[in-house]
């Protein structure tokens, strides 16, 4: 997200701790400091001399948070972000209160997940977030201005020169899953008609270059991007040679407005490592690296992941019981409908089962059977939307080819099914009912496999969110129906 992954991660020197073994040590100071100052305050409440004990106690209090803040002083702003993550309430906000400074307040808040944020921002006053916001480029502090008091922004708005200030506010124009939210200003400008040699005097006065900087860009005076000189033509080329001689056209660009999914897949796609961004115009305004794209994937990943569970949005394993009552209460909520209504489909036939104990048993295979295709063919489908290979146009043609599939599915497993049922329960009928409600319950899953994620497609809806839970509520109802219907119709 910024250049703070130039700095030495875990501990300094050559001393590569991973982050995990970090977090051990991290945790045990902090129990191990507790454990002592608890000790010291009991022998200072029954001691005879109360202020030479009180002078003890916080000396050994000053000691062990000294030896605390030590080992995180040695961490880098992206491992303490993991530490805060991993650690419950109380211990989280009493390391943050070790390793608060203004040089490194932002960028711990900009490594650490929404949800944590909160907490953290929640425990600083207005003046320790301004001084941690100020120390923040445009593009990292648009990325947090959510979560900012709108105070604060106000008094960084105000400390900011002018230029940063309109980066700031272009920054923050963009919604999340735009390319622009993924932009940084901190591209390198040369004209075509200069030489390598100006441009590398150029370079040379930089105290240190942007990161993730692999090429310099090509403008004309009204700053349309002409093309990009890589840093390894640049280093080899005749230092005589003209900008314009040597530049090659940029292999991609990419729109500041347009669907940040389409930056990532061109990363992958060219291995790229920076990449720059145009207005309508064709007039740089930034660049995109490859260190976004990396936190778009991973932050993607993570909300299709938490989507398909029901879950609103990304939650603090450590937040309060109310909060996570919130963000997981509304697909409970669709979860337990649909089971009701599951529940009364099985009501329905009640007399049946009662007749025939074995469909009790058989049941819940089909169901079961029917929800885990379902959710293949879903998962396959929001992958492949996800990766830009399917459109709502497609829709049609997918359903064909998942029904063939859950056919020849339902007829081989189903065949399986049928054959122990019959074993079992010395029954060809019931045998064969099992073969068929095994496969009209498998056609049905990928028939709602399909259409449920290409409607929510359809209708601007992120596929992903609650698919899952549709299904299962889809091939549960229709599995008992299908099953005890057949066996209610031929065997009872």
């Amino acid at each position: 997200m910024s250049e703070i992954a130039d700095k030495t991660p875990a501990e300094g020197g050559d001393a590569r701790v991973r982050v995990e073994d970090a977090l051990a040590e991290v945790t045990a100071l902090i129990r191990r400091n507790r454990l002592v100052e608890g000790l010291a305050h009991e022998q200072a409440v029954h001691a005879t001399d109360t202020r030479r004990a009180e002078l003890v106690e916080s000396l050994v209090t000053r000691q062990n948070r000294a030896a605390l803040q030590h080992k995180l002083d040695r961490l880098h702003p992206a491992d303490i972000a993991y530490i805060l993550e991993a650690l419950p309430l109380d211990e989280r906000l009493y390391v943050w209160d070790l390793v608060k400074s203004a040089e490194r307040d932002g960028e711990i808040l900009v490594e650490v997940s929404d949800a944590v944020r909160e907490s953290l921002i929640s425990s600083m006053d207005t003046d320790e977030l301004v001084a941690a916001a100020e120390t923040l480029e445009a593009d990292e502090l648009a990325a947090i201005a959510e979560d900012l008091p709108q105070e604060v922004m106000d008094d960084v708005f105000r400390s900011l020169p002018i230029d940063e200030r309109e980066q700031l506010r272009a920054a923050m124009s963009f919604e999340e899953d735009m390319v622009g939210a993924l932009m940084d200003f901190e591209d390198i400008q040369v004209r075509p008609d200069v030489t390598l040699e100006v441009v590398l005097r150029y370079l040379r006065r930089f105290d240190e270059l942007p990161s993730q900087t692999d090429q310099v860009f090509v403008v004309d005076r009204h700053e349309k991007l002409l093309g990009a000189v890589p840093f390894a033509k640049l280093i080899v080329a005749d230092p005589g040679k003209s900008v314009a001689e040597v530049m090659v056209p940029s292999r991609v660009k990419l729109l500041q407005h347009e669907n940040a999914d389409a930056a990532a897949r061109a990363f992958e796609r060219y291995d790229l490592v920076s990449a720059p961004v145009v207005d309508t115009n064709d007039r740089l305004v930034g660049r995109v690296t490859v260190d976004e794209i990396l936190d778009f994937v991973r932050q993607r990943g993570e909300e299709e992941v938490l989507a398909q569970a029901g879950l609103r949005e990304e939650e603090d394993v450590f937040a309060s019981v109310w909060k996570s009552f919130q963000n997981r209460w509304t697909w409970l909520a669709v979860n337990l409908m649909t089971a009701f209504f599951a529940s009364r489909v099985i009501g329905v036939f009640e007399g049946s089962i009662a007749r025939l104990v074995a469909l009790a048993a058989l049941m819940p295979i089909v169901a079961g059977i029917g929800g885990n295709s379902g959710n293949q063919t879903t998962t396959m489908i929001v992958r492949a939307v996800a990766l830009g290979q399917v459109t709502k146009d497609h829709a049609a043609k997918l359903i064909r080819k998942e029904l063939q599939v859950a056919l020849l599915n339902g007829l081989v497993w189903g065949g399986v099914m049928g054959l122990v049922a019959m074993m079992l329960y010395k029954n060809v009928m019931l045998g064969l009912v099992m073969v068929l409600a095994m496969t009209l319950n498998l056609l049905l899953a990928a028939l709602m496999g399909v259409v449920i994620p290409m409607t929510m497609l359809r209708f601007g809806r992120d596929p992903a969110v609650g698919s899952s839970v549709l299904i299962t509520a889809v091939t549960d109802s229709g599995g008992f129906f299908i099953f005890l219907g057949l066996a209610t119709l031929f065997l009872v």
